[in-house]
């Protein structure tokens, strides 16, 4: 019952309004115009009629009925009424549409136009902005709000500023008309990958788990895993790793899964907070596991102009490492407590689970030869492992999709795509601010001057910051900051491009774990009825993998598969071996309890493993497994002792 009433309170939670009466349909037509626009756009269809559009006529159309769609949907405050839209809302939503829908209908004229800046597209850019802030208050909260602040004061008064490019700053009338019309500005990369492959995917999870792929997902894990000590954790890490490949958000991870796998956990004897942890660690992975990764990686391989493909074989080993350390963990913790696997009669067969749910792999599959092998562009990849999911939902004969469901469909993707869409919009006003500034520029080389030349001062610095920009707001807005300020300093003191982008978005999405502010950890913990910073102290300790390695691979790109083959074979192996030893160290238990020397020396020599390098490794090496021999030998020895007849 416990559980029952914290997922309810959870839910309560929702932002969202439901409009109702002729409000209500309008406002369900918009939701599920927003997949429509971006399958036109990805597939270009008017081509196919000879007609040809430039593409920010189509992240126009995306751009306004989103911000519409927020002033309808998420109230001015917290504690508004859920069912009822101000006036001042819909004159918002009006806005929105109409701020869109001129630059649809003008901007064949506006390209020619750009620099010219006429009265009325001063105006309207004015009110994009302000509308874009103000969704932005209200789906991301005062932080990034003022983060966003800070750019426009600076352009408007880089005067003030040391190294300040412009002697009176940039007028307003210029900012706003540049922000609003400008390639670079508000429809800039940013906006396109969210109304593109962001999209794409979101809509494929959204068809997945409405078909019932989620429910074979969860029962599959629980096949696999259910029986071994430990067992319902063990499924929550796989199902959670899962799920996290599809939905790309912890929070939305730990919501859905963990309202399974946290009370399993808890009934089988892990404390709540340890349940909650494990919960929202496992969550928070799925952003960083391949095939299908958070959408900052999408974004990632489009700033980089690298196939997406690249970027996710890339984060292959880094995210093993970082499951490797969490499921150690967990099933030391399990041998610790005695805690048992789940009853044999009551987990599902594998064999009736395939059975029921073998054309689930299909879509799948497809989207993995699409991306891997035809190397397509992901947006399309992920729409034709959607047309499959839609071809398997209409062939079975269970949870069969329906005219209704595919609404249901279309009409979640557009809600799904509300926070992201606002947050690539404001990243396009940040990245329009650094190109009209060149504030990107002065700001990297001030950090390179800060960290005095010192890449791992500046590694330091970049971690601390994506982690305190990631506290309340969502990882893509965190990566964005830290990859247009970070990045490019990180490169500068001789990181590799990739590395420097992997690095910021591992630690961006550790945000979600790391205290004072961690949101999956807060779901998780209100879903387990656990102490929130008891729980955030514990995934800390399940996750500590991601504190760990992106440390290594900014310098040795081994462990990003770059290289040579025996070089990234050594650093493999060498890694998977420290991991295990950080995480029996940091468990504090192998067969029996450790002493805090034992747990000092196995962490020492985790280190020395997972720093590439032979010297490095013999000592890791000689320093932690020994202390793995000699535990072993004194169980065995114990063992004996036990099953020796007493004369």
């Amino acid at each position: 019952m416990e559980e029952k009433i914290k997922m309810d309170d959870l839910k309560e939670e929702s932002r969202f309004r439901r409009p109702a009466g002729m409000l209500g349909q309008g406002t369900d037509i918009l939701l599920a115009s927003v997949p429509i626009i971006g399958i036109i756009s990805i597939l270009n269809l008017p081509l196919h009629l000879g007609l040809s559009f430039y593409i920010q006529q189509y992240l126009a159309i995306f751009f306004g009925v989103i911000l519409a769609l927020v002033f309808i949907l998420v109230p001015f405050k917290k504690g508004a009424p859920k069912n009822l839209v101000p006036g001042y809302d819909l004159v918002f939503s009006g806005l929105s549409l109409i701020v869109g829908i001129y630059l649809a209908l003008f901007y064949r004229e506006i390209v020619v136009e750009l620099g010219l800046l006429i009265p009325h597209r001063v105006a309207l850019g004015t009110i994009a902005v302000i509308l874009i802030l103000e969704a932005s208050r209200r789906l991301l909260g005062w932080p990034f709000l003022i983060i966003v602040f800070i750019f426009i004061f600076y352009a408007l008064f880089s005067f003030l500023f040391p190294g300040g490019l412009y002697g009176k700053g940039v007028s307003w009338s210029r900012l706003a008309n540049f922000l609003y019309l400008d390639p670079q500005g508000i429809l800039g990369t940013a906006l396109e990958i969210a109304a593109t492959v962001v999209l794409s995917f979101v809509l494929f999870g959204q068809a997945l788990f409405k078909t019932g792929g989620g429910k074979v997902f969860t029962d599959s894990a629980m096949a696999l895993m259910g029986r071994f000590r430990g067992g319902p954790a063990k499924v929550a890490v796989l199902a959670s790793s899962l799920f996290g490949t599809m939905s790309g958000s912890a929070v939305a991870n730990v919501v859905t899964t963990g309202s399974v796998t946290i009370p399993m956990m808890k009934k089988t004897g892990y404390p709540p907070y340890f349940a909650a942890a494990v919960e929202a660690t496992a969550s928070s992975g799925g952003q960083i596991m391949p095939p299908i990764m958070g959408a900052a990686a999408f974004l990632m391989a489009t700033f980089l102009g690298i196939h997406y493909s690249k970027v996710a074989i890339t984060a292959i080993i880094p995210a093993l490492l970082y499951y490797m350390a969490l499921i150690i963990q967990v099933d030391l913790r399990a041998a610790k407590d005695g805690l048992k696997g789940l009853p044999c009669e009551t987990l599902p067969r594998l064999r009736d689970v395939f059975k029921r749910g073998w054309l689930f792999s299909v879509p799948l599959l497809v989207l993995i030869y699409a991306l891997f092998f035809l190397m397509l562009d992901a947006d399309k990849s992920g729409l034709y492992a959607t047309a499959t999911v839609f071809l398997v939902g209409f062939i079975l004969k269970e949870n069969r999709l329906s005219l209704k469901k595919v609404t249901v469909i279309f009409k979640e993707t557009g809600e799904g795509m509300l926070e992201i869409g606002v947050i690539c919009a404001a990243a396009g006003v940040i990245i329009g601010i650094l190109v009209l500034t060149g504030l990107g520029l002065a700001f990297s080389q001030t950090l390179v001057s800060l960290a005095g030349g010192s890449a791992i001062i500046l590694l330091i610095l970049g971690a601390i910051g994506a982690i305190i920009l990631g506290m309340g707001m969502t990882a893509t807005a965190a990566y964005l900051l830290m990859v247009i300020l970070i990045a490019p300093a990180l490169v500068q003191l001789g990181v590799k491009p990739l590395n420097a982008h992997m690095f910021v978005f591992y630690f961006a999405i550790m945000s979600f774990l790391t205290p004072p502010i961690c949101l999956a950890v807060y779901a998780a913990a209100s879903l387990a009825g656990a102490d929130m910073m008891k729980t955030a102290y514990q995934a800390i300790k399940l996750g500590i993998a991601a504190y760990i390695v992106p440390f290594l691979f900014a310098y040795h790109p081994s462990l990003l598969l770059q290289g040579n083959p025996l070089e990234i074979i050594h650093a493999v192996i060498t890694a998977l071996i420290g991991i295990s030893l950080i995480a029996i160290g940091i468990e504090g238990f192998l067969f029996r309890e450790l002493s805090w020397g034992k747990r000092g020396l196995l962490l020492l020599g985790g280190l020395g493993s997972l720093v590439p390098g032979w010297t490095s490794d013999l000592i890791g090496l000689c320093v932690g497994i020994p202390i793995i021999f000699l535990e072993w030998r004194a169980y065995r020895l114990h063992k004996r002792e036990k099953q020796a007849p007493n004369y």
